[in-house]
């Protein structure tokens, strides 16, 4: 794909998104990576959110897994929120909050205390942003995006299912335990499956 081509679809894939979106997710081209399409864990202080992609494998897949692919990456990112009330976000803030108070009052101990809780606190929030329920709700988010833009459910979750496995096969690799989860749960919205995901996939680690 030549840089006129890349800078096309580069457009293209930003038109999909919510205008929300737009402003803040930047599309890297990344030759050298061998992952098709990397997403940066979106850390509060950043700006923007970049999103790292090997226009040559990428080039490989339809246009609609592209589409889909890249839609299920925005949803990802904008399902973090680490301002929305939880007991994880509490923990850190306050944590952080004993960490300067303690900081001031040269009280090692409680800095040590305070930097723990925050500590323990970020790590669960990192794992529920990594869990299958988490992975699952992006996915469906994408697919109802993409109902928006002219896709069906049916051929948005087909999409995305194909999408999948193609990745895997481009990266040479095989699914991941949360992408196998994800997979059985297209299959069933694109109508290629009767069988739901169990439940408990769906319920955050605690």
């Amino acid at each position: 794909m030549d840089e006129f081509d890349r800078d096309t679809e580069i457009g293209r894939l930003l038109d999909l998104l919510p205008a929300s979106s737009r402003m803040k997710l930047r599309v890297i081209s990344q030759p050298q990576q061998v992952e098709i399409l990397t997403v940066p864990f979106p850390w509060p202080w950043r700006t923007e959110w970049p999103v790292p992609i090997n226009f040559e494998l990428w080039q490989n897949l339809t246009e609609p897994q592209r589409d889909l692919l890249f839609l299920r990456t925005d949803r990802w990112l904008r399902g973090i929120a680490w301002f929305r009330p939880g007991w994880s976000q509490g923990l850190i803030l306050a944590g952080s909050v004993a960490v300067a108070f303690q900081g001031v009052q040269a009280d090692g101990v409680g800095v040590l205390v305070g930097a723990g809780l925050a500590g323990v606190a970020l790590r669960q929030l990192l794992r529920n942003y990594r869990s299958p329920a988490y992975e699952l709700q992006a996915d469906e988010s994408a697919v109802t995006i993409a109902q928006r833009r002219e896709y069906t459910e049916v051929a948005a979750a087909g999409a995305l299912l194909s999408a999948l496995e193609q990745q895997a096969q481009l990266e040479r690799r095989g699914l991941t335990f949360n992408e196998l989860v994800r997979s059985q749960n297209l299959r069933v919205l694109a109508g290629l499956s009767t069988v739901a995901v169990p439940s408990y996939y769906r319920t955050p680690e605690s």
